[in-house]
């Protein structure tokens, strides 16, 4: 913090000592800040994009899935390019309700996707229950993948 400080007063008194010079240096460092903010928050938002364009589908199966698997997921990707790498975690709500009952705790499963999952591509697979919240059985709740963090092939 101070060292960002002194780095601005620095610039303030080399700028008003001598602005001929360090007026162009200054617009300079200013545009090429500017070029690669814009270039972060436009990666940002593509990623963003493509990660909205996945379908990924989370059911309570226990007929369908090992027992300490009991969550059928089902994810498809309709990216126009190939999905690499992906990350979740899993809410669990009561129908109607906005009130997560999965309990994020540290010791809770992790999520990660099949590696990757060509444009177009499906992948189905079982996962873990997350710990849910005393008094509330699985079966009566709805599953949603949260926070998702991926990344395509470009």
């Amino acid at each position: 913090m101070f060292i960002g400080i002194l780095l601005i007063i620095t610039w303030l008194v080399l700028l008003l000592r001598y602005p001929s010079k360090a007026l162009p240096v200054s617009m300079a460092a200013l545009l090429g800040l500017a070029i690669v903010a814009a270039s972060v928050a436009w990666l940002d938002h593509r990623e963003a994009q493509q990660l909205a364009r996945l379908e990924l589908r989370l059911v309570f199966a226990p007929n369908e899935c090992p027992a300490d698997r009991p969550l059928s997921l089902t994810l498809r990707n309709s990216n126009d390019v190939p999905l690499t790498e992906l990350s979740w975690h899993i809410a669990a709500y009561a129908p109607g309700d906005t009130v997560n009952l999965a309990e994020n705790l540290y010791t809770a499963p992790r999520y990660r996707g099949p590696g990757e999952l060509q444009a177009g591509a499906a992948w189905k697979d079982c996962l873990p229950m997350p710990p849910l919240r005393a008094g509330y059985r699985p079966q009566t709740l709805e599953f949603k993948a949260e926070r998702l963090q991926g990344s395509f092939s470009n």
